[in-house]
């Protein structure tokens, strides 16, 4: 069956399955990653139409070319009741905020763009702590509270039947069993508390498995979804957060709980979504039934081509192609396109995007001319 033919069996939706799935496709469905809100400003200055709705990029952008993915509105992280969000102190430079999610941070305000800033925030302290505050912030979580799914869901479910375009469970940045964690108690007691105190990490991985199963469900048996996303960022550049071990015993039945009901409601693609080099940790996700990882940051050493050779077609891969080339030259863009896509591409499950949200410093005009590479490349 030759190109041709494929387009005229092929909407949006067929093409992201195939694009994923290593089955011929008439091209490549083309995603990509959202922008810095400082990115925005810069592009507007530099030419980009005031007008465009440029939105979430990753839920497609019909200016720039890029295929719509349509997104459940459930609010699955979301505490309710949350914190009242208060500033606590501010000076000239920074500010110090609990969030509705109960953390304190303190932010540097210069910089600041559509609420996204040039630093990471310095975290001051985070709601859980102990047993006592992890029961405080578990009422907070109660899977059935009517708010986790919008008030006009049956028109979200009659407009969602017979769609052309993917269907996310909810949105990327949502749910992940180590991120959770994070969330609630900060990077270091994530890590740690599977040393202090393990019963106490059980007990919170199997309330908040238990919890997402809950609040998914009714999604599940109503919506067809075409795939879910664990966002975890679990890896920074020299290797995982946590290890093969803690991850064998904590998390990983967890995901296979997960996995199992995404499956038997007809979910083809499971993602992984981390920064960081993740490569200790790929045979256990393959182990818990992910089917795709991505960004693939290629400054901590993932290596797209690697990865392909060491698990075949047994992974599904997004991303990889380096963010830093696109602040530099045509010829840097072109190179860096050039010295594996193309491989990737002819091989199939493979979707090129950026490695990370595209920053401040990549010119207007160089993010062009990549959409266009990468158009020719994608074939259409």
């Amino acid at each position: 069956m030759d190109k041709g033919e494929l387009s005229e069996l092929m909407d949006n939706r067929e093409r992201f399955h195939r694009s994923l799935s290593f089955t011929p496709v008439d091209r490549v469905f083309n995603h990509e990653l959202p922008l810095w809100g400082q990115t925005y400003d810069r592009w507007l200055q530099e030419g980009m139409p005031e007008d465009v709705h440029i939105g979430d990029l990753m839920a497609g952008c019909e200016f720039f070319g890029v295929d719509r993915v349509g997104y459940l509105p459930l609010k699955v992280v979301d505490m309710m009741p949350a914190f009242t969000e208060e500033v606590l102190e501010e000076d000239e430079r920074y500010r110090v905020v609990r969030f509705a999610d109960g953390h304190v941070g303190r932010a540097l305000k210069e910089g600041e763009a559509h609420g996204m800033r040039m630093s990471m925030d310095q975290y001051l302290s985070f709601p859980v702590v102990d047993r006592a505050t992890w029961l405080d912030a578990r009422r907070r979580y109660n899977p059935h509270s009517p708010a986790r799914y919008p008030a006009y869901w049956a028109d979200v479910k009659r407009c969602l039947a017979g769609r052309d375009y993917p269907l996310a469970l909810t949105h990327n940045a949502c749910f992940g069993l180590y991120s959770f964690l994070r969330r609630l108690m900060g990077t270091e007691l994530a890590c740690t508390i599977f040393y202090d105190d393990p019963a106490l990490a059980e007990e919170m991985l199997e309330y908040l498995t238990d919890y997402l199963i809950e609040v998914i469900h009714p999604a599940l048996d109503e919506v067809e979804i075409d795939y879910f996303n664990y966002f975890e960022d679990f890896a920074y550049k020299g290797g995982p957060l946590i290890g093969p071990n803690i991850f064998r015993r904590y998390l990983l039945p967890r995901y296979r709980r997960i996995n199992d009901l995404l499956r038997s409601h007809g979910v083809r693609h499971i993602w992984l979504d981390s920064d960081g080099n993740t490569e200790a940790l790929i045979p256990l996700l393959l182990e818990a039934g992910i089917t795709c990882h991505w960004p693939l940051e290629r400054a901590a050493g993932m290596d797209p081509l690697q990865i392909r050779a060491r698990y075949g077609h047994d992974l599904a891969l997004v991303g990889g192609i380096d963010k830093r080339a696109l602040a530099r030259t045509r010829r840097d863009i072109e190179q860096e396109l050039y010295s594996f896509v193309p491989q990737l591409l002819a091989d199939g499950g493979y979707i090129p995007t950026l490695d990370h949200a595209v920053p401040p410093d990549v010119p207007y005009e160089n993010f062009l001319y990549y959409l266009e590479l990468k158009r020719k490349l994608l074939g259409g």
